[in-house]
């Protein structure tokens, strides 16, 4: 191997030694915060380097995912920002269980900045919201809050992948037999910036997902980021 090689190589495996630390360091932290918040809370860590599995610790049971499970439609926007990735702060989802989930995702860097991965604290605050919204009531200065958006959260890909898809595709009102070109290609650069083609496999996924052979999809794919 080269001498340049091998000073890459060894500067990649520190790199990764460092990650590997840090999240390391923040697995036992996870059962310490839950033990603090009690039941309704829950607390996961985030490996942005393998996303179709990215959940390697969590404490509490608010999702029901379990390590091995993969990342959120918000982790995947995180994913698809890279290093240009904020935290997601104190925002509200809804489960597809129905349950109202209160949120704090803080993006993971290494010591050169680049982001790898997240915590993630999620609390169930379905019953504090229906205890609010009857006082509220009771008061007669009940507020009709907006709906927050339902998440998809689970251990396969898969549904989070058709779940983004799904959504994107409902927003053209119209099949995708009716789309222009300009709309499909508009349509596989939103979900590229939502990190969906980082997942391994996708674009055969989305293919699926949408009816059409993949070599059409890898075109839409080259098109959107020609662009």
């Amino acid at each position: 191997m080269p001498h340049g090689s091998a000073r890459e190589a060894g500067g990649e495996a520190a790199v990764r030694a460092e990650q590997d630390a840090i999240i390391a360091a923040l697995a036992p932290v996870v059962d310490g915060i839950v033990a603090t918040f009690g039941s309704f809370c829950e607390v996961v860590v985030h490996d942005f380097r393998r996303p179709e599995r990215s959940v390697v610790a969590i404490a509490g049971s608010v999702t029901g995912r379990v390590v091995g499970g993969s990342m959120s439609e918000i982790g995947m926007k995180l994913l698809a920002a890279g290093d240009r990735a904020d935290d997601e702060l104190n925002y509200l989802t809804r489960t597809g269980e129905g349950k109202l989930v209160k949120s704090s995702t803080m993006v993971l860097r290494d010591s050169a900045g680049t982001a790898f991965g997240a915590l993630c604290v999620n609390l169930d605050v379905t019953a504090v919201n229906q205890v609010h919204a009857l006082v509220g009531g009771l008061a007669g200065v009940a507020a009709v809050p907006g709906a927050p958006p339902t998440t998809t959260f689970g251990d396969d890909v898969t549904a989070v992948l058709d779940s983004i898809v799904d959504a994107r595709q409902l927003r053209e009102h119209k099949p995708w037999d009716q789309l222009s070109r300009a709309e499909r290609v508009e349509l596989f650069g939103d979900l590229d910036r939502q990190g969906v083609f980082a997942v391994r496999g996708a674009v055969q996924q989305v293919a699926a997902r949408l009816g059409i052979s993949r070599a059409s999809a890898y075109n839409y794919l080259a098109a959107t980021r020609a662009d």
